[in-house]
């Protein structure tokens, strides 16, 4: 099967990475807009298939020492950034067991305030309001919890899944003379161009 391709052209190895980040290659962040393309990417491509990220370089770029670490540094990179994501959603969920202990207790407390008002209230249309008031107190102090763990987890999910994919997607190197021709240098298995390649060339 052959994979889905992510293609980058670029001009420098330097581009690829953030010019304010020192680290050594294997350990320096993408630069942003790079990031930003690989991920979003990604993102649109079918998730049940294999993908692979091709940097296409000046064929220059083939004699500097860094070169041989951009594969290296794309996966340290992205998962690094799968962790990150795996430790938003460890907290996201912690949050959102605290929220959900603390809207049981407001629910709890509200419906015993509800019963307790329409007891001894229960011929005055003002305790019938305060009664009510209580009672959606309790449901209201609950939505949060509720959208935690319904809705807000899926997403946070998802991105650390798909740059756990990233972090091990093989990564090619293609070294481009000015005539055309290229050479290449691969992390993993040569893909073949399918129907749907992304191509980018960066300012």
């Amino acid at each position: 099967m052959n994979p889905q391709r992510i293609e980058l052209h670029i001009r420098s190895i330097e581009q690829l990475f953030n010019p304010l980040d020192h680290s050594p290659l294997p350990e320096r962040d993408l630069d942003a807009e790079a990031e930003q393309y690989i991920v979003g990417t990604a993102r649109e491509l079918d998730a049940r298939q294999p993908l692979a990220i091709i940097v296409h370089l000046p064929e220059r770029a083939a004699k500097h020492r860094a070169a041989k670490d951009i594969p290296l540094g794309l996966h340290h990179y992205f998962r690094y950034r799968s962790d990150q994501a795996a430790l938003d959603l460890r907290e996201l969920f912690r949050i959102g067991r605290r929220s959900l202990a603390i809207g049981l207790g407001v629910l709890v407390v509200a419906v015993i305030v509800n019963q307790a008002v329409r007891h001894y209230l229960s011929d005055s249309p003002i305790g019938g309001l305060i009664a009510e008031g209580f009672f959606i107190l309790g449901w209201v102090a609950n939505w949060r919890p509720l959208e935690i763990f319904l809705y807000d987890w899926w997403p946070i999910k998802r991105k650390r899944d798909l740059l756990a994919k990233l972090a091990t997607t093989p990564v090619e190197l293609l070294f481009e003379a000015e005539d055309g021709a290229s050479t290449s240098s691969q992390d993993g298995t040569r893909a073949s161009a399918p129907s749907d390649e992304r191509e980018r060339s960066k300012a």
